[in-house]
């Protein structure tokens, strides 16, 4: 059976066929009557000729070897591709919120616009921030989001400035959001340790500087442990500071970004909240600010009544406007506030804690001295403080002749998910690594 052909044309027969149509009443069409001639094949497409039972084996061979978070673990470093709770799935699929219509009135949809309302207090309690929009749809929405919040603010006060700082090993949609925001970026550099150098980012400060994008922890899996000092210097020229909260699933119950200083913060519900990556979307990334940002948010937001009932407010004067059809994914806000009340807040705690385990365990192995003889130890350039991901260097594999990005493909030919690789940049032949909390020391081993 392993030698079977992958491509659905290998099995190709001519005259096979999948179905057979009765004869039909209707009068024959040529192609010719109904479309003009430069729009017609000049030869038959090459289709297979398959029957029907072929068709469905052959998809379902090709499904098995598709890799999943439900098959094995997925180790994509940034991306936090932890197991997806089914019952979440199930909540989402109950007929009073899948059977909702967006523009249905307020008085028939009472109970999504508490769990929107409900999910907003919970991600208030869990980063500090005064208020959330959950419409964008993802965190690189959200980061464009962020940075238009941030513009606003400073237009509001009549000062224009001109530049974002963004450290050198920031991903990628954080310079991309900078500019489409009509910012340009400012590169502040890696210290020796991993983390931000203060010397570097005290020369880029001056009075043009708008805020600092800073994912914390960083792309490298440190905790930026000078982070008040920096938020203390952005603030020092009245930039915002915002937070890349790709990696909150570290700090969950441990600390919160406005203790930290940020005033802006966007969440990967699809990261932190155990909703479904969904192959590229759909995604959830809202957006959180503190007090004096909070009427920038776009609109509407939930708002409840001493009466316990709820109404959407779209009154915000100073809002930078809706940027997403309606109120967003719903349904990834139904599985994300799922997720949180399984769990509450000691169980989210334990999350951040177990996750920041399993990958200084993981790091340990793959690291471990005794293997280095052998060949197979990598090397880890930043170590101090490993929280939830950590980075590799194959530096020394590429010098025997294995690039990571052979490393890569062999993971894949042998049935495992390639970690995410060359990145950050900052990293020679980086493997970037994240096990997540879901995985089992059994399944790390």
């Amino acid at each position: 059976m392993s030698s079977e052909p992958l491509l659905i044309f290998d099995r190709s027969v001519p005259g096979r066929v999948g179905v057979n149509l009765p004869q039909s009443d209707v009068p024959p069409t040529e192609p010719t009557d109904v479309l003009p001639s430069h729009l017609l094949r000049k030869t038959p497409a090459q289709l297979p000729e398959v029957s029907e039972p072929e068709v469905v084996r052959h998809f379902i061979r090709l499904s098995t070897r598709n890799h999943h978070v439900d098959k094995n673990l997925y180790p994509l470093g940034s991306c936090t591709m932890k197991y997806n709770p089914k019952v979440n799935d199930a909540v989402a699929e109950l007929p009073g919120f899948s059977g909702l219509h967006p523009g249905q009135l307020e008085a028939g949809c009472q109970g999504a616009l508490a769990l929107m309302y409900g999910l907003e207090q919970a991600l208030v309690k869990i980063t500090g921030m005064s208020r959330f929009t959950l419409q964008p749809a993802a965190g690189s929405q959200g980061e464009l989001v962020g940075v238009l919040i941030m513009r606003k603010y400073h237009e509001t006060r009549g000062s224009r400035r001109k530049y974002v700082i963004i450290p050198d090993s920031a991903h990628g949609t954080n310079p991309a959001s900078v500019v489409m925001a009509g910012y340009e970026t400012l590169k502040v550099v890696t210290d020796s340790r991993g983390r931000v150098d203060l010397g570097d980012l005290k020369g880029k400060l001056s009075a043009e500087v708008a805020g600092m994008m800073l994912t914390q922890p960083n792309t490298l899996g440190l905790f930026e442990d000078e982070i008040t000092a920096i938020t203390g210097l952005i603030h020092g020229v009245d930039g915002i500071m915002y937070m890349d909260g790709a990696n909150l699933n570290a700090l969950m119950g441990l600390t919160r970004p406005v203790d930290m200083g940020f005033d802006i913060t966007h969440i990967n519900l699809h990261k932190t909240f155990s909703t479904p990556h969904g192959g590229g979307g759909p995604g959830s990334g809202p957006i959180g600010v503190v007090e004096h940002l909070v009427r920038f948010l776009p609109q509407p937001l939930v708002e409840r009544f001493p009466d316990g009932t709820y109404k959407l407010d779209d009154n915000g004067q100073d809002s930078i406007g809706r940027v997403h059809a309606f109120y967003g994914n719903f349904a990834m806000l139904v599985q994300a506030y799922a997720y949180i009340l399984s769990l509450g807040e000691e169980g989210l705690r334990n999350v951040s804690r177990r996750a920041v385990l399993n990958a200084n365990y993981l790091k340990s192995l793959l690291t471990d001295p005794e293997s280095r003889s052998f060949g197979t130890g990598f090397d880890l350039p930043y170590g101090e403080g490993v929280m939830h991901e950590f980075v590799l260097s194959g530096s020394r594999q590429k010098e025997r002749g294995a690039k990571t990005l052979d490393l890569a493909k062999a993971l894949l030919d042998y049935g495992f998910h390639a970690p995410t690789v060359y990145f950050p940049l900052v990293v020679p032949e980086a493997l970037m690594i994240e096990p997540t909390e879901s995985e089992t020391r059994a399944t790390l081993d």
